[in-house]
């Protein structure tokens, strides 16, 4: 057995020597892209400078919108501009263009208002490259482990990315390009420090530039919190407990965003994908589709939300703006992605009507997130309490014997579904009514076993077995036997 765990720290550490070789080696062919590019538009023709000349101004025109985007999200600290109202200085800042530039280099190069995190280059000096989470358009997602060994996730430009191989394609300009597809992840640093709550990841710092701050411009690495990416079929093959956690979780969130710091924010790319979980806590990591801009309209027919399969049309208020589009975007949303899926199949007999009412009252957007959110708040203070179970019969447990600080050996397993374990048949139980209930509902079942062990909830988990074939000493649990077996039952 020896010579196995050796082969298997050999395949584990061939495996990542492999992965650090083919980082380095995209980083070579990025970097040897990058040359050429940079050759091929210094190696132009006296013709073709007026040319270069309209393209750069058409860049530098994108480079100005970006900014203009994430400007507005820039607050001062508290004292700074005098205490002017928000309103007042967002227009100072539209006519004070050195105000704006210098706003700008607060999260391009790392200046003092803009790094209020803990990390910056220095901490990934010496960091270890773990494997690729993601990619996409614009951003690489890597796993890493800084020099201290603590795991993180770093998101930085894509630099084989559609969006970056389209601006070099349109502009011809490596580095101008770097600046205007790392406008995203600016863009994202910035509502990381607006928007801190428990169901947004944790930004742990950036580095803008190269190590130091120093270093090629436009380059830009976002470090976060390390999470799990959510997996929807497993997530569909888990208990129903856990699948309401991560529903509430995003509503928790969604009644967050709703009144904001920035105002009412809607995730315009409302994707499963968006979010990861932390410790089993649901969390967005992807921001930088957020958007609090208010949709403008003249009539009711203006604020029309489009989706799939179904329509709506919300009122147009006084101010002009389509009242509560972005609450009611991020809530059918919600609906379609994952209360559809996760919400509803194996609830609880005793909350199916809350649920139900759930469902209806957001698949037909008939209900704000405040409103929501009670609604769930109010499920899970029933499941926590067990109140949801006060139709149980009080005498179903007395239909078994309790051995208690004693545990069980040599069982006999049967499987349930969904399960905590893939082995056996466990579930989280309110209390031992409850799990003789389940106990009684299943006909392989012939004992269950309390072991102090607990859900998220605070609910027990409950082992359910056919048999077993030993008692044994055990201070934390304890052992329930239907009375027809417990004669039949040998103890040590």
């Amino acid at each position: 057995m020896p010579g196995m765990g050796n082969s298997l720290r050999a395949a584990a550490l061939l495996a990542f020597v492999v992965l650090s070789i083919l980082l380095s080696l995209l980083i070579s062919s990025v970097q040897q892209f990058g040359a050429r590019v940079s050759h091929f538009s210094n190696a132009t023709l006296p013709g073709d400078e007026e040319k270069l000349a309209s393209l750069r101004g058409a860049l530098i025109y994108q480079l100005n919108e970006r900014r203009k985007e994430i400007i507005p999200l820039l607050l001062p600290e508290d004292g700074d501009e005098n205490g002017l109202s928000e309103e007042t200085r967002r227009s100072s800042r539209a006519q004070d263009p050195i105000l704006d530039y210098n706003l700008w280099n607060e999260i391009t190069l790392g200046s003092r208002k803009a790094h209020l995190d803990e990390m910056g280059c220095d901490s990934l000096v010496d960091m270890q490259a773990v494997e690729i989470l993601g990619s996409g358009y614009t951003k690489l997602v890597v796993k890493v482990n800084l020099a201290g060994g603590q795991p993180v996730a770093l998101k930085l430009v894509n630099e084989q990315g559609i969006d970056m191989g389209k601006c070099l394609e349109d502009f011809k300009d490596p580095q101008g390009c770097r600046e205007l597809v790392s406008s995203k992840l600016q863009k994202e640093i910035v509502l990381l420090q607006r928007l801190k709550h428990p169901n947004v990841i944790k930004l742990k710092g950036h580095c803008a530039g190269g190590q130091g701050g120093g270093g090629e411009g436009g380059r830009v690495t976002v470090i976060l919190e390390q999470g799990n990416p959510l997996q929807m079929i497993q997530l569909l093959q888990s208990p129903w407990e856990d699948r309401f956690r991560v529903c509430l979780d995003l509503v928790r969130l969604l009644h967050f965003l709703s009144q904001s710091p920035l105002g009412s924010v809607a995730l315009l790319d409302f994707q499963p994908r968006q979010f990861v979980t932390v410790s089993g806590e649901l969390k967005l990591t992807d921001l930088d589709d957020a958007s609090a801009e208010e949709t403008a309209c003249q009539s009711d027919t203006d604020c029309t939300l489009e989706f799939p399969h179904r329509n709506f049309t919300l009122p147009c208020s006084a101010r002009g703006v389509c009242e509560g589009l972005n609450e009611k975007r991020n809530i059918y949303n919600a609906y379609r992605y994952f209360f559809t899926y996760l919400l509803p199949h194996q609830a609880p007999p005793g909350l199916t009507h809350l649920v139900d009412h759930i469902m209806n009252s957001t698949g037909e957007l008939k209900a704000d997130i405040n409103q929501t959110l009670e609604a769930f708040e109010h499920i899970l203070l029933l499941y926590k309490s067990g109140l949801h179970l006060d139709n149980l019969p009080p005498s179903v447990v007395k239909d078994y014997t309790v051995m208690r600080g004693m545990g069980t050996s040599g069982n006999v397993e049967y499987r349930c579904w969904p399960s905590y374990s893939q082995q056996g048949c466990v579930l989280s139980v309110h209390s031992a009514k409850e799990a003789a209930y389940i106990c009684n509902s299943h006909s392989q079942c012939n004992s269950f076993t309390l072991t102090g062990q607990k859900t998220w909830t605070g609910r027990l988990l409950a082992y359910f077995r056919s048999s077993f074939s030993h008692l044994v000493p055990d201070g934390t649990s304890e052992v329930y036997v239907k009375k027809t077996k417990a004669l039949e039952t040998p103890t040590v």
